[in-house]
């Protein structure tokens, strides 16, 4: 049981850590990099799943 706490505080305090970053050192995505990479968003997302069925059912 405390190996699953000690797990849990650090996924949080990475993810803090993370939002704290972002939040400091992050600079805002201009409309067309935006437009940009939601072009491609879509098909990577539906070639993993792809890759996740092949994978499910080759083993």
């Amino acid at each position: 049981m405390s190996n699953l706490l000690l797990i849990l505080l650090l996924i949080f305090g990475a993810v803090a850590l993370m939002v704290v970053l972002g939040e400091r050192f992050g600079k805002p995505v201009d409309s067309g990099r935006a437009q940009q990479l939601s072009r491609w968003i879509l098909p990577l997302v539906g070639l993993s799943l792809v890759l996740s069925l092949v994978k499910h059912y080759w083993q």
